[in-house]
């Protein structure tokens, strides 16, 4: 059994991660909120609140007042009873040991949320169709969570394809609790001038591609009698908009609010919830030319009662609520993320 030699520092509110060794007998995170997450019975401690309790050889205890000092610490072994009793927090978004898996996984929201979950401790399963970026994706979360993370090739307009990601993700993991459809695309142009190519394409990818997911990934949270399934619709889905033509993502999106909602009725009685978050203004890789030109910026400032685009990691614990054992009664839901755009 190896130890495990951290060392931290505290400057201001910001700790910055030195060093560290790697230990079999637990290992201990720095986070960017300044969390200290240890995995034993899922607690958490947080010594932003100013002192830990560091347990050297499970004997000599040593209380650290870490909230005016830039020191370091290192931990050879953690006494996790009393760290339970000194300082505790339920976990309401733990996901240790869930498998988790996300399409439309190599950059943007996909990506975030992929993150998001590995942070809380959950195995993942990413999905897209640019594989580079995946396996680069897959090595930095788990070298940063220390999580499974397993990285795939797959169309998700192509049954046989998706059927193939089940297969390998019950192979590995042994089950799926998490199912995220966020892969997606988006046709920009006046009604007049979509092409029945690019409709088409539009909804095979954002609603038909989701509905294949959701159907082949649902067979077996159904026979588990558990599973979360979270469909990133969008604002577009809830209402129309007068600021740039987008008829075929409306239409897809539409789609998708309603049937999470069907899909919720359906499966609901299995364990297995269905809901929807509907993103407003978000900067992906899709969206950074347009968001960022001088009219959208105008609109923004004049539609978006907060203001602004949404940031990185906004749209984060949404998709953990929605995805944790916290969110058992919440079924069928389409959760508006937008700043309060669809509010006016």
């Amino acid at each position: 059994m190896r130890s495990t030699l951290f060392f931290y520092y505290y400057l201001h509110t910001k700790l910055r991660f030195s060093a560290e060794v790697t230990a079999s007998f637990t290992k201990i995170r720095i986070l960017r909120n300044m969390t200290i997450i240890y995995r034993q019975n899922h607690s958490v401690l947080h010594p932003a609140i100013g002192f830990a309790y560091i347990c050297i050889n499970n004997k000599n205890r040593k209380k650290l007042d870490i909230s005016e000092i830039g020191i370091f610490f290192a931990v050879e072994k953690i006494n996790y009873e009393r760290l339970k009793t000194d300082i505790y927090m339920k976990n309401y978004f733990d996901l240790s040991g869930r498998v988790a898996v996300i399409t439309g996984a190599s950059t943007g929201l996909g990506l975030q949320m992929a993150r998001a979950y590995a942070s809380q401790g959950a195995n993942l399963v990413l999905l897209a169709r640019r594989m580079h970026l995946l396996e680069e994706n897959a090595r930095s979360i788990s070298e940063e969570f220390g999580v499974e993370v397993m990285p795939m090739l797959c169309d998700i307009t192509i049954t046989e394809q998706v059927q193939q990601a089940v297969k390998a993700t019950m192979d590995r993991f042994g089950r799926v609790d998490i199912l995220v459809n966020n892969a997606g695309t988006g046709a920009v142009a006046p009604a007049v001038e979509i092409t029945d190519e690019q409709f088409k394409h539009e909804v095979d990818i954002d609603l038909f591609g989701t509905f294949i997911c959701a159907r082949e990934f649902g067979k077996k949270m159904i026979e588990a009698g558990y599973g979360r399934i979270i469909n990133i619709a969008s604002m577009y889905g809830l209402v129309g908009n007068m600021i740039i033509g987008s008829s075929p993502y409306h239409a897809a999106k539409g789609g998708v609010v309603n049937l999470t909602r069907a899909l919720a009725a359906e499966w609901g009685k299995y364990g297995v919830t269905v809901n929807s978050i509907c993103p407003g203004y978000f900067y992906t890789e899709l969206t950074q030319a347009t968001l960022d030109s001088d009219y959208f910026q105008d609109m923004a400032k004049r539609s978006i009662p907060m203001g602004r685009y949404g940031q990185s990691g906004e749209l984060d614990t949404c998709a953990l609520f929605l995805a944790s054992p916290s969110s058992t009664y919440v079924n069928g839901q389409n959760i508006a993320v937008d700043g309060g755009f669809t509010s006016v």
